[in-house]
This record gives structure tokens, sequence and C-alpha cells, in this order.
């Protein structure tokens, strides 16, 4: 735009000389000569003014100049001939005439999410000495880095890779001075962290006595080293350049060391471990190691072994078997298959105090199948047949017990029959004193009543004979048991005697008639005793 406005100016100026100088006149030539130098002037300014877009910046080179860039400087911060550290932004910039000056206008550098902007500084200070990188500016001043001027002079800016990064978001950047790539923003996902090692800051100074090497001391965070605090989930603005970021599982994790044809899925196999006994019987142990990282440890588990893939499966993989040989020699191997949770603990407490000094926490041991058909075979048989016979023995020894508790129980059921046998008889014999006393008693009464009958009658019948003689008596008494017994009067006995006595002999002929009579048919049942009626009150 510029040089059009300037070849219009000149174009313009040479047609007006042009013109003059055909009409030949002094004076015009003189006013055109003077029209022409005042137009070009006029273009030559309105050339200089420069217009950047608002998504845009002009990178400005200087072609003319009196001062030429001090040896191992790229970008002019003082006018000098070269690239210049100013940027031109949005809008009119006057002043800027062609041939003097170039202009380039670049877009502005944008940092989509999900990255970040890792810068290469072309120009500044030199790197001090064993850096690598540059030291990182503070977060607020990121912006004033990008300035070139301010980088180059009063920032102290070094040449090189800078550690600090551009977050997303649109930078008007001198690309002349900051070459700018983009990198993945680091992500942690969750059950992860993210060890750091760090190869810019200070150095911290190795305490005395301490050692390098493997066994890499961790430092604090900002520090060069590797940061004892680790990354937690989520996502940071690091140059993945300058700090190395080692993603570490903190789920916990089984190793199984079987035979691979009973590997399960989900787990980490390694071959099964063969163990020899102190009595000389070799065999395989299948075993199950459950382990985690904490997060705190990550960073002692890369200082040691770099990650926690093939550095770790080697160390632990070399611990555990040596354990679990060890631990075989000193016992024989029936007293290894009956002791197997026994070995458990043992195993786990020395797998944890060893794999504790690499940042592994081992929270479980497992013991399988121990031995097979081909290599404990005969010895577990024997096994089986001492469990057997020692399980007969148990059930005898439990038979002869619930005999002899049998027993036992009879014994305590017979007493407690005789017992109850006994208090049966003693209540019989209580009761049978009380009957006979009953009888006895009732005996006496009846005596009593039969004497006070019998005395009763005996003192009717004395009066009655005294009033009608003893034989009138009788009679009445044997007719009386006539009518209550229905006894037949015929006669079937016959009595003679003496004519004075005939009526004795008719109450001796009647008595024999009722004997007759009742032995014929049998005892009668008596009528209740009825008082005797006295003749006398009749």
């Amino acid at each position: 735009m510029s040089g059009i406005v300037l070849l219009a100016s000149v174009v313009l100026a040479a047609g007006l000389l042009a013109t003059a100088w055909r009409s030949g006149r002094a004076e015009l030539k003189s006013a055109a000569a003077f029209a022409a130098v005042v137009l070009v002037a006029i273009g030559f300014t309105f050339a200089s003014f420069r217009y950047v877009a608002e998504d845009r910046i002009g990178l400005v080179s200087k072609n003319v100049g009196l001062e030429a860039l001090p040896p191992g400087r790229i970008i002019a911060t003082g006018g000098e001939k070269g690239p210049q550290a100013e940027i031109l932004g949005p809008g009119w910039h006057p002043w800027y005439f062609p041939g003097v000056y170039d202009i380039d206008f670049q877009p502005l550098v944008e940092i989509p999410a999900g990255k970040v902007g890792i810068i290469n500084a072309r120009d500044g200070e030199p790197l001090p000495p064993n850096t690598t990188y540059a030291l990182e500016w503070a977060e607020d001043q990121v912006r004033q880095m990008l300035d070139a001027r301010y980088f180059l002079t009063d920032g102290g800016g070094y040449r090189g890779p800078q550690t600090s990064v551009l977050k997303p978001g649109s930078y008007r950047v001198n690309t002349k001075l900051f070459e700018v790539k983009m990198a993945d923003v680091t992500t942690i996902e969750k059950a992860t962290v993210g060890v750091v090692k760090s190869n810019v800051g200070e150095r911290p100074e190795l305490p005395e006595g301490a050692q390098s090497g493997r066994l890499a001391r961790l430092v604090k965070r900002g520090e060069r080293g590797i940061w004892k605090s680790p990354l937690r989930p989520g996502q940071y603005y690091l140059n993945t350049d300058a700090q190395e970021v080692t993603i570490i599982s903190t789920r916990k994790q089984v190793v199984r060391y079987t035979d691979a044809t009973v590997a399960q899925s989900g787990e980490h196999e390694e071959s099964e471990i063969i163990v020899r006994t102190s009595d000389g019987f070799t065999f395989p142990v299948d075993v199950r190691v459950e382990y985690e990282i904490e997060p705190d440890n990550a960073p002692l588990l890369v200082a040691t072994l770099g990650d926690d893939q093939v550095g770790l499966r080697s160390v632990m993989n070399s611990a555990v078997r040596a354990i679990f040989r060890n631990n075989a020699e000193g016992v024989k191997a029936l007293d290894y298959v009956q002791q197997r949770s026994e070995q458990e603990r043992q195993s786990l407490t020395m797998l944890q105090e060893e794999m504790q000094k690499v940042g592994v926490t081992v929270t479980a041991v497992r013991i399988g199948d121990v031995g097979d058909e081909q290599t404990l075979g005969e010895l577990l048989k024997t096994q089986t047949d001492r469990e057997i016979a020692l399980q007969e023995q148990e059930t005898y020894r439990e038979q002869q017990r619930a005999a002899e508790q049998k027993k036992e129980l009879t014994r305590t059921e017979q007493e407690a029959e005789e017992e109850k046998r006994l208090a049966t008889a003693k209540y019989a014999v209580q009761v049978a004193e009380q009957a006979k006393m009953q009888r006895v008693i009732e005996a006496e009464a009846d005596a009593e009543s039969v004497r006070i009958k019998a005395d009763s009658q005996a003192a009717a019948y004395q009066l009655i004979a005294e009033q009608i003689g003893a034989g009138n008596a009788a009679l009445i008494e044997v007719l009386k048991i006539v009518g209550e017994n229905g006894i037949e009067i015929t006669p079937r006995v016959m009595v003679s005697g003496p004519a004075e006595s005939t009526a004795d002999n008719q109450t001796t002929a009647l008595i024999g008639t009722m004997l007759d009579t009742m032995v014929r048919e049998g005892p009668r049942p008596q009528p209740s005793p009825t008082p005797a009626r006295s003749v006398a009150n009749e």
C-alpha cells in the first residue's frame, strides 16, 4: 500500500515536471519543480504509514542505519540496522518509510486449549554454566517477558530454551526473537500421580556423606532433580522438555507366580517359583503378591528404579523368589504344606521390608497350590493315609466316649428309677400304715357297734323273754328272719322230742328248715341293719 502511494506521487510529480518542461516557460518550470518536490514529499510521508490488522502483528526490519548490531546479537534494541525488538500492534503506524524499513505482517501466536507453548529465545544473554534451560519467569511476568526490548535489556533474558511456557490464549510475539512450539498439557489421571524430574532450577548441595547415582536424592519443588512432592490428579502447564514427568499408577496391582496354563486375566503373570525344603523335596509354589505405590512414595520409586514397570518387576521378581526359596530351606516339605498361613505371614513381612526400600507397599502375599502330583504325590498320599488313620482313631475315641456317656446315662437313669421305686414303696408303706390304722379304727368301730348292738339286743331279748317267755321270744326272732330272707316255713326237718318240749321242738325244726334253705340258695345280700325295735315299745 505504501509503495503504491509513493509510486503514485512520483508518477504525478514526473508528469507535472514533464508538462512544465514542454511549455518552455521558466517560471512554470520553477513552479512545477517545487510542486513535484512537495508532491513526492507528501507521497513519501503518506507511504511511511503502515496499517496492522487486529489479528496481525508487524515485525520491523531496518535496512538503513549507521549503527550495526553488536557481535552475537540478532535483534536490535537501540535502532541498529537489522530486525527490531519492537513489534507493531493493530492500527496505523507512521514514519516507517519504504526502503528504510521492511514490515513483515504475521498472525498472532494462538495456544489452543489442552496445549502449552514452549519457548526458545534466539537472542539474549548466554545461559549460566551447567545450565540447559533459562530460569522460569514468575507467572505474572510472562507477558512482560514477551516484550522483546525488555527481555533483551532490563529483563536480562537468556538465549536458548526457556522454562516458562505459554498457557492457552493469544499472544503478540516477536517471532524473530521467540520460537514457539506446541506441546500437550500434562494431565494426571485419577489413580495416578506424576513424578517430576526437573532439569532446571538450583542444584541443591549434597549433604555430607550422601551418595549420588542410583539412589538419587529427592529435592524440593522448583529445584533441579526429582521432586519429592508428586503431582496429584489434574492438569499442569509444564515445560515437558525441561521437566520430565513420569506417570505412576497408585492402583492396587497383583503379580501372580504360577504355571502359565492356569494364569488368570487381569493379573501380571510370572513363571512359577520352585523351592527346595530341608528334607530334599523340590516342588512349585503358586504365589500371588498384591502391592500398591502410595502417592508420596512414587518419587522414591522413580529415583531408584526409573518407573513402575520394567525396573519394578525385575526387583520384585528377584525379592519374591529369594524370600520364598530361603524360607523353604528351613522347613520340611510336609510342614511347609501344613504351615501355609505361617509361610504367608513370614514372606509378607520380609517382602514388605525389602520393597519399602524402593517405595513399594506390599499389602498381601497369598499362597495357592503347593506342589503337584509329580513332586509331592507320595508325600501327600502318606499324609492323607495318616490323616485318615488319625480321623478313624478320633472316631473310635468319640464312639468310646459316647458309649461311656451312654453307660453313665443308663446308670443314672437306673438310679433315678430305683429312687423312684424306693420313693413309691416308701409312700406305699405310709399308705399301708394309714390304711391299716383306718381298718383298725373301722374294726374297732364295727366291734364297738356290734357290742353295743348285741348288748342292746340282749337287753331287748331279756325283756321280751321276761314278758313272754324265752321260747316265744326266740320264735319271734326266727319269724323275723324268715320274713326278711323269704325262707319257706314248710318244715323239711322233723324234730321229735318229749311232749313237754313241744315248743322247743318246733323252734328247732324251724331253725333247721331255715338252715337248709340257706345252704341250697347260698348267702343273700344282707339288708342294711335296722335298729332293733323293742317289743316292749310296741
